[in-house]
């Protein structure tokens, strides 16, 4: 586990649409482009290992076009094909606000970040006390055979409240602008009812009835 003090003030930045990572979570990512190969190998040979994932933002009015908001992994696992790519997997450590974008020679983007608010990411796993499993799973449930999707229930439901929750919280297939709602959320009991928001608003075919909470 990772404390305060070792989050460095510079990371580097992954802007990847739909992508999303949580702390405490991991996500698997397959590197290919040229200058993001660079990015891992740079990362690769800092005591960190740490890599930013942000939500590009297209609605922001100037140049950076990023989320405020991203979450930084770091690298836990990586193999290389034969033909030079990578696959690795990000383990979440903690959220970060961008302050500014750094000039610099790399291919990549570099912030400068604030990891201030979010010391929670840093922490043991969340509970939610207001967790209503069984009605989750079945409203879950609905949502898969409408989309004609399987899993393996038996480890859905052996899941803790976090690992279930942030797990579908980055696997299911929200746009963008979602995802980075699922990010933000401050608390773990916030990120569930927002994915049972999502979910109940996808079975109703995006229309704008009221929810069923």
């Amino acid at each position: 586990m990772m404390h305060p003090a070792d989050l460095p003030d510079t990371v580097s930045v992954f802007p990847l649409p739909g992508a999303l990572l949580l702390p405490r979570s991991r996500l698997p990512l397959h590197i290919f482009e040229p200058r993001y190969l660079q990015m891992l190998d740079d990362a690769l040979k800092t005591k960190e290992r740490l890599i930013g994932m942000v939500q590009p933002n297209p609605c922001q009015s100037n140049d950076s076009k990023l989320h405020q908001i991203g979450c930084a992994g770091r690298v836990t696992q990586f193999s290389e094909t034969e033909d030079g790519r990578y696959l690795i997997t990000l383990s979440g450590v903690s959220r970060f606000r961008i302050r500014s974008e750094q000039d610099g020679f790399t291919p990549y983007r570099r912030c400068s970040v604030d990891w201030a608010g979010f010391d929670r990411d840093l922490g043991k796993g969340e509970v939610d006390d207001r967790f209503d499993r069984d009605g989750f799973l079945t409203l879950l449930e609905r949502f898969f055979s409408s989309r004609q999707l399987s899993t393996d229930w038996e480890s859905l439901q052996e899941a803790d409240d976090e690992l279930l929750v942030n797990s579908l919280s980055m696997l299911l297939d929200f746009d963008p602008e979602d995802k980075q709602a699922l990010l933000e959320a401050p608390c773990l009991r916030t990120r569930r009812e927002t994915l049972v928001t999502l979910i109940e608003y996808s079975l109703r075919g995006g229309s704008n009835e009221e929810t069923l909470q």
